[in-house]
Formats: structure tokens, sequence, C-alpha cells
């Protein structure tokens, strides 16, 4: 499931390149401040593997035609270390924790357009988690700032009412606080970054 969406992603990514169209300007009629949105990566959620029950909504707003703020508040659970690269090893099984994190992930994030619809970003993620063990018990609480670097082209649809924003992103947790013991000596095997992230942004202009 996750190298069909990473393949995917990058598809609609050179794809995107090809649009011709400019970023919207202020004189522009279609020209809109605010937007909410979320992701088609929920659709990772009928995972029969690793199921990550993630929920996504975004709120954004326009500073300039080019800069872009937004607040996005995540949930999700994992059982696999999140460093764990593409290929034979995600998702294996025997890599996974002695149970599950669940968490709760206030997310800002900030969207430079630099040329028709190409954007770089960045968003920092505050992740708040409960651990739990094989029994579904609570063994612990901690915090983790996961730092993603994002490029990707935003593709507007039906007259600038909605958009879509495939990219490809780097992720990095430089802290991370008070995890089990027992799910330390599975993430020690593994970087704390994460390369080619895909991402599949939707939303809706108003």
């Amino acid at each position: 499931m996750q190298k069909k969406i990473l393949s995917f992603t990058l598809t609609l990514l050179i794809a995107g390149c090809l649009h011709v169209k400019a970023q919207n300007t202020r004189q522009d009629s279609t020209y809109k401040r605010w937007f909410v949105g979320s992701t088609l990566l929920m659709f990772g959620n009928f995972d029969k593997v690793n199921s990550p029950e993630f929920i996504q909504v975004n709120v954004g707003y326009r500073i300039t035609p080019r800069d872009v703020v937004s607040f996005e508040f995540k949930r999700s659970i994992y059982s696999w270390p999140l460093g764990i690269p593409w290929g034979p090893s995600f998702d294996a099984p025997g890599l996974n924790y002695s149970g599950h994190a669940r968490i709760l992930a206030p997310t800002v994030a900030y969207q430079r357009f630099w040329w028709k619809g190409a954007y770089t970003s960045v968003h920092a993620l505050n992740a708040f988690e409960k651990y739990l063990d094989e029994t579904n018990k609570k063994i612990g609480n901690g915090y983790t700032l996961y730092l993603t670097f994002r490029l990707g082209y935003q593709i507007k649809l039906l007259k600038n009412r909605f958009f879509f924003e495939p990219s490809i992103g780097l992720s990095y947790w430089p802290i991370r606080t008070n995890v089990p013991q027992s799910f330390k000596a599975v993430e020690n095997k593994w970087p704390n970054y994460f390369p080619w992230e895909p991402g599949l942004h939707i939303g809706y202009n108003f």
C-alpha cells in the first residue's frame, strides 16, 4: 500500500510540474485567502498490515499569493519505528514494537510558492504520544517534535475552488522524550529521519 502511494505521488508531482497556470494574484477573481483541507493519505487506513487510524484536518491562510501559513491537526497510531526506510524492512514482521503508540499532533506549517504552482514547505508537528503494550495497557507518555520539509506542486481544480498538492518530503525528529525502553530497543536500529515521504494534500478555498 505505502509503495503504491509513493509511486502515485511521484507521478502526480512530475505531471504537476508540467502545469502551466500561474499562481493566483489578488486581482484574480478566484483568489481566496482561507482554505480547509485534509489528505488522501487517509486511504492508508485500509492497509490490513499497519493501519494508522489516521485523521487529518487543515485550516490555512494566504498572507500573500506566495506565502501561506496553516494549522493541521493529526491523530494516528503506529506500531513500527518511523525511521524504517522504504524497502523489504518496511512494515516487516518482527520489526514492530511490542505494542503501539497513539498520537495527537497539532502542526504548524509555512508554505512558499516559487514558480507557477511549485512550492516548498516546512511543517512542525508536535506529537503528544501515549504508549501502550501488547495488552493495550498504558506504559507511558511522551513528546516528539517532527520537522518535515516538502517539495510539491499545487494543481487547481474547478476554477480554483478546490486544489490538490502532491509532494515529497523529508521528515526528521530532533526531539523525542520519555520513550519506553521496550520501544527504544527497537528504534535504536533505525535513523531519526525518513526520506521520500509522500504527501497528497487536498483543499477547498473559501
